[in-house]
């Protein structure tokens, strides 16, 4: 197959993939170092790189994990909390080798929706080389993440877009 033929399969693949279809087995750093590093080559105007991204795996996961089940609780009314969504925001984080942080940083040199539209981008290129290596993966935005600033270390300039969620598919 020629390049625009390989393109044109891992495109038409690509799907979103959640956490309760991967598998056990670990996705190597080096697969983990390329998706980011194919995120960094998305176009962004004025090469703002408005992009920030922090990779959770082992421990600090599984903190990330009950941390969100905290906010869950301590933000959602007694008459609306779900102990299923409750449980399920542990199960995603935790059955996911890696979660990734996804972080806009907003410069100031041009209008904030280009910056969103490159970080937007930068996905995309991790959606396709997650595709491209097997691996399963899908972002998801809850409003959760507007609680995590501290954790995530989010200056004035930046906004939490999301969690990518990525785990191996047999």
């Amino acid at each position: 197959m020629n390049n625009a033929e390989i393109l044109k399969e891992i495109i038409e693949q690509r799907r979103s993939i959640f956490p309760k279809d991967y598998s056990e087995n670990e996705i190597s750093q080096e697969i983990i170092d390329e998706i980011l590093h194919s995120a960094t080559l998305a176009p962004n105007h004025k090469r703002t790189k408005p992009w920030r991204f922090k990779v959770f795996k082992g421990e600090e996961k599984a903190k990330l994990a009950s941390e969100m089940q905290t906010i869950y609780k301590a933000t959602q009314p007694k008459e609306t909390f779900l102990e299923k969504k409750y449980q399920d925001i542990g199960f995603k984080i935790n059955k996911a080798d890696a979660v990734v942080s996804i972080v806009v940083n907003f410069s100031g040199m041009v209008p904030e929706w280009e910056e969103i539209a490159a970080v937007s981008m930068a996905v995309q290129n991790m959606y396709l080389t997650c595709t491209a290596n097997n691996v399963g993966c899908y972002w998801s935005s809850p409003g959760i993440v507007n609680h995590l600033k501290e954790s995530l270390t989010i200056e004035e300039n930046q906004k939490c877009l999301g969690l990518f969620y990525m785990g191996k598919v047999d």
